[in-house]
């Protein structure tokens, strides 16, 4: 291979080489700073943060309301005599206590979710070590255009917000008074 050829093959393979490196950063500005904000890292991990804590409170919710039923049942079987209705008592507290063993999804939930939040946290700290690497106003200057573009209803839908965030519920009734 003569002189020139191997100076083409050089340009070549770094210019294919320059244009990897192109495409790359775009795509670290582009999960740095999507173009859809509801695709940022730092949402990602605070709406699976929202689901642990919805997940929560609708779990104890669940539980408080089978022991208020247990009470309940508690109470009847004093009162009752038949061995009918006593077998249907007895049938209401094994289905209470069925409930209450099909809660502790939540906890597996948690804790399931908690191990994304640790990897989806892992990768955003990898990119934001990238981001240093090649510099913040640098990866900033870098356009960051959408996937592909939204519908109208798209555009319109944000929800559901989280806590603190967006409108609340007192103030969507207050439109409808």
């Amino acid at each position: 291979m003569d002189a020139k050829s191997e100076a083409d093959l050089l340009k070549k393979e770094f210019f294919g080489l320059f244009k990897y490196i192109r495409r790359v950063r775009e795509e670290i500005a582009a999960i740095n700073r999507p173009a859809d904000e509801s695709l940022h890292f730092d949402n990602m991990s605070d709406q699976l943060d929202a689901i642990v804590k919805a997940t929560e409170v609708a779990t104890n919710t669940i539980m408080e309301c089978m022991e208020k039923n247990d009470d309940v049942v508690t109470k009847l079987r004093e009162t009752i005599t038949g061995a009918d209705q006593l077998a249907l008592l007895d049938q209401i507290s094994t289905n209470g206590a069925d409930v209450f063993e099909a809660c502790s999804f939540q906890d597996i939930t948690g804790q399931r979710i908690s191990k994304v939040v640790k990897s989806v946290t892992y990768v955003e700290d990898r990119v934001n070590a990238l981001v240093e690497i090649w510099g913040k106003d640098e990866i900033d200057k870098i356009e960051v255009k959408p996937d592909k573009e939204k519908t109208e209803d798209e555009k319109l839908l944000h929800g559901p917000s989280l806590e603190g965030e967006g409108i609340s519920q007192d103030e969507i009734d207050k439109l409808f008074d």
